[in-house]
């Protein structure tokens, strides 16, 4: 219990995914950090934090504009329909958040004016030329270095870069090169992974450019207030989308009050194609207005499918709607937060999909627990004695006692492949701890004191491996500990490491099993490729 204590520093977690821009259906790459971050608030809250997971949607600027006129809607009949989808895969994911964002919000609006005066009255915003190729996609100019020979951006390589020669309004990200230089020196963490940090550290190095915050000829956006003609840029006006949400109910529309109880946040998780708007922009544009700033930026890698990039045009795009109606919520975390290191790029292959989950989840978890309690029924009558003492040499209570703290340490560092490894090391300990044990042939023996012992010390270990594999898979998790006759659900934000229901569960050793418990039923069924779990 005390390990998981010790990793927490306050009382509050905070974190957020980006703003996801509705200009389509959401994709894999959008659920994955989903994943993650609800993985992460899952596991604060465990801990026994007050968390707030923030997501949401990002829904102006030019591509939206012209997406709606495309399809003969207006812009905001758009943003809502495609606003919707978000949210219905996030429960589909059960993904547990506490606010939704959305920068058509009523309230957005009067956050980004007020925000946009404390720079302005800085002296950070001044109007002149711009002049350069412009990606609608990426909503970014682009530099004639950074494109393709046809003229395409690198990103969006179908899409030809228009060029621009008009009036907007600057921000001053120059005037913060020192200033930025010396927060990333004295906050070494404050970009994860360190690849990514070498990245920004790298780019701004190179030099700063100040940069656009406004656009002419654009009705779907917010207007600046001293020259309605310009409509603010979409980053500038999406990254104050992480604060106008956190407003209560019925209180006055102020940044003063927005960000009294959550900000400054903990973590701002985000994938590695955004990370200069968030690691550079942002915080300047904090710096500017006086705010404080975040505590991280964690930019993940890039999913690939069967080890190629993912495109509409090459017709292997992996739909995550799709995979949750063949597979699901649990089995769709456990592969992408358990096969693929978090930070680093990976892959989504279904064989591989399958074959990790059939390993871990029925064969080691699923039929360790399976057994045990058969073997229990059929040994001990569905029951142990109480006051069973297990020997300090054991050597499955040996990895069971310090499990919780190695868990906790890969949790805490976002390594949640790491976590799931601790956890089956144990379930794979387990299993051949029975078979060496031959707690079968032991009964037949008499030995039944021997035969309580094996069998405390396995379920024990299981029901530790359940709990600690909540923020993963928490519905196997509540499977796992109502099979060990308790009436838990771990979808219940109120289960944490300070309630009384889980009051010593953190350690090794506190199960107690002199009760009737029912017959074993399968947690996790066997997948075939295409069927549903």
């Amino acid at each position: 219990m005390n390990s998981v204590n010790n990793s927490i520093t306050k009382d509050t977690f905070a974190l957020t995914t980006p703003l996801y821009y509705v200009n389509g259906l959401p994709h894999i790459g959008s659920a994955y950090t989903t994943m993650a971050a609800d993985a992460i608030a899952r596991w604060q809250r465990l801990a026994g934090r007050e968390v707030l997971l923030l997501t949401g949607t990002d829904e102006h600027g030019q591509k939206i504009q012209r997406t709606a006129e495309e399809n003969g809607v207006e812009p905001q009949a758009h943003c809502d329909r495609i606003s919707a989808t978000f949210k219905e895969l996030w429960e589909k994911l059960n993904i547990q958040y506490d606010r939704f964002s959305r920068t058509t919000a009523p309230n957005h609006e009067k956050i980004v004016q007020e925000f946009l005066g404390r720079v302005w009255e800085k002296g950070d915003i001044y109007l002149d030329q711009q002049q350069g190729w412009y990606c609608v996609a990426c909503e970014e100019f682009k530099e004639e270095r950074e494109l393709l020979e046809d003229g395409c951006c690198p990103i969006h390589t179908n899409r030809k870069a228009e060029w621009r020669d008009e009036q907007n309004y600057f921000f001053r990200l120059s005037a913060y090169q020192e200033k930025l230089e010396k927060f990333y020196q004295e906050n070494p963490d404050f970009i994860q992974p360190v690849s990514r940090r070498n990245e920004v550290l790298n780019f701004v190095k190179g030099g700063l450019q100040d940069f656009s915050i406004s656009r002419v000829n654009l009705d779907w956006g917010i207007p600046i207030p001293e020259n309605p003609e310009h409509t603010i840029y979409v980053w500038f006006d999406a990254l104050l989308g992480y604060i106008t949400p956190l407003l209560e109910e019925g209180e006055e529309v102020t940044l003063a009050n927005a960000l009294k109880k959550w900000y400054p946040y903990s973590l701002h998780l985000i994938g590695k194609d955004i990370l200069r708007f968030h690691a550079i922009y942002w915080v300047a544009m904090l710096m500017s207005a006086d705010l404080p700033l975040p505590k991280q930026v964690f930019g993940h890698g890039f999913l690939t499918k069967d080890g190629q990039k993912m495109g509409k045009s090459l017709g292997n795009t992996l739909d995550p709607v799709e995979l949750l109606e063949k597979y699901d919520s649990d089995a769709v975390r456990y592969y992408f937060l358990k096969a693929i290191e978090f930070g680093k790029d990976g892959d989504f292959n279904e064989t591989r999909f399958v074959n990790t989950l059939n390993a871990d989840l029925a064969n080691d978890l699923g039929n360790l627990l399976n057994r045990s309690l058969g073997m229990l029924k059929k040994y001990c009558k569905g029951s142990l004695d109480d006051g069973l003492t297990i020997s300090e040499d054991n050597p499955i209570k040996k990895i069971g006692e310090t499990l919780c703290d190695r868990t906790s340490n890969a949790y805490n560092k976002y390594q949640f492949h790491q976590a799931c490894e601790e956890i089956m090391e144990l379930v794979r300990a387990c299993n051949k701890y029975i078979d060496e044990s031959a707690p079968w042939a032991l009964h037949k023996q008499g030995e039944s004191q021997k035969v309580q012992e094996i069998l405390y010390t396995v379920l024990e270990s299981v029901r530790l491996s359940g709990l600690l594999l909540v923020p993963i898979i928490p519905n196997i998790s509540s499977k796992i500990y109502q099979q060990l006759g308790f009436n838990y659900d771990f979808n219940n934000k109120n289960l944490t490491i300070n309630s009384e229901a889980l009051k010593d569960h953190f350690s090794w050793g506190t199960l107690s099993l002199n009760k009737d418990l029912n017959r074993a039923v399968p947690i996790f069924a066997k997948l075939e490729i295409g069927d549903s779990n």
